[in-house]
């Protein structure tokens, strides 16, 4: 099994287009599907559905994509032990990071200087809901993520803690909420709330730690940014728990469009972390990034 053929599968797999595919792969459209039927040759089945938009991949085809990405992997992996007796990194690097890490941690910095400093190293950033970047490190897909943790989610995975910050309470200025130093949990019993996607680790914690307690609550809007649910806290449409660092002055506000209100009696923590396969499992891009980021160290 060759591993340009290999390559094809995953980068049409990907890209779900034959034309996307091919220029990814600096080939022509006919070399691809040259390489993917002799492939499909060679391992005895189907691997794609022909004639749809986009391109799908059959049952066996699904099978395949996990471990084709784990051998591609492993190959790269292969060449770089080779290239780091001349102590030189080449490869890529796919990192998956929360859309507002630069609230907390200065992720644009550590590319850069990384960047810098291993310049054969191709970076590609996806900024997508936690529990699917922890499903993209399992598959293959990332290398590593800045995330936060969920449990249920850490076989096979290091998890390298980088920075935990309370949850304090949003509401706007008129809420009833509004005017407490400070809030228990149970003050928060049936409010309406604007949330982030499901999927988002944040909102995970948040679930369970209602259904923990016995509570309910009326989430009334999802959106999937922390702006849009600060603007739509501040007009009212309901209450929020936001990570305390968020960086507001990032999306200024009028004074007093919305007041944090910080919780007593439990604590509720937005943790970053940052999560990659274990042991020889990790790209070696992946385990040089977490060497890079321990050396730069963490903002006091």
């Amino acid at each position: 099994m060759e591993l340009r053929h290999l390559r094809h599968f995953v980068a049409l797999a990907e890209e779900r287009s034959f034309t996307r595919a091919a220029a990814r792969e600096l080939i022509v459209q006919s070399g691809l599907s040259s390489s993917v039927r002799a492939l499909e040759k060679e391992v005895g089945a189907l691997l794609f559905i022909r004639g749809t938009r986009p391109v799908r991949l059959t049952a066996e085809g699904e099978a395949l994509l996990p471990a084709a990405r784990h051998t591609l992997d492993a190959a790269e992996a292969a060449r770089q032990a080779v290239r780091d007796v001349h102590g030189v990194l080449t490869g890529r690097l796919r990192i998956g990071a929360l859309q507002t890490i630069g609230h907390t941690l200065p992720f644009t910095s550590w590319l850069a200087d990384f960047s810098r400093a291993h310049p054969g190293v191709d970076i590609a950033v996806r900024q997508l809901p936690a529990l699917q970047m922890l499903t993209m490190i399992t598959s293959g897909e990332l290398d590593c993520a800045l995330v936060s943790a969920v449990p249920d989610h850490m076989s096979g995975l290091d998890v390298v803690p980088l920075v935990a910050e309370p949850l304090v309470v949003a509401c706007a200025p008129d809420h009833p909420l509004a005017a407490a130093d400070s809030l228990t949990f149970e003050q928060l019993d049936g409010e309406s709330f604007v949330e982030t996607h499901p999927e988002w680790a944040i909102r995970v914690m948040i679930d369970s730690a209602f259904r923990d307690a016995g509570l309910t609550r009326r989430v009334v809007c999802e959106v999937n940014e922390w702006t849009m649910v600060l603007d739509l806290v501040a007009a009212g449409v309901g209450i929020a728990l936001v990570p305390q660092g968020l960086d507001f002055s990032l999306h200024p506000r009028p004074t007093g469009s919305f007041r944090l209100v910080p919780l007593t009696g439990v604590r509720l923590e937005r943790r970053v972390d940052l999560i990659l396969p274990k042991g020889h499992a990790a790209s070696p891009a992946a385990r040089r990034f977490l060497d890079h980021v321990r050396r730069a160290g963490l903002p006091a």
